[in-house]
């Protein structure tokens, strides 16, 4: 496969857990644990001509939350494939994230297993992810 995406998560065990149930995919990942840091991160990578082929996107980060941290990676790349995973999937912020470009919410419950599969359909360019149902 040979891709690669953007992690936004403040909380270092919820990245730990994406690297190891992504591990068997061929899918390098690049961690972020703020909005800051992870606009820093798709500015270098898609300076480099490597920007990341989907971003997985917290609400709740400190500093630069996930909606802002998503219009502004939206304003760099308005191509990017931007999808929350997130405890507040159902909520006006959740809609707010993607009023500001996120292709959907994934609630952090569906759990790794179901993230692995969603996430290797959108890698596989699927137009949605219906196969792993959370709604």
């Amino acid at each position: 496969m040979n891709n690669s995406m953007l992690v936004v998560d403040d909380e270092e065990a919820i990245q730990e857990l994406i690297q190891i149930y992504l591990s068997e995919m061929d899918v390098k990942i690049y961690p972020a644990l703020t909005g800051e840091e992870g606009l820093e991160k798709y500015a270098e990578l898609m300076n480099e001509g490597n920007a990341p082929d989907m971003v997985i996107m917290n609400l709740k980060l400190p500093g630069m939350d996930g909606v802002e941290t998503t219009r502004k990676i939206m304003k760099m790349n308005p191509s990017a494939l931007i999808y929350g995973f997130t405890a507040s999937f159902d909520t006006d912020w959740a809609d707010e994230l993607k009023k500001a470009g996120a292709k959907d919410v994934i609630p952090k419950i569906v759990g790794f297993g179901a993230l692995r599969e969603i996430v290797k359909e959108i890698l596989e360019g699927e137009d949605s992810i219906s196969s792993v149902s959370w709604k």
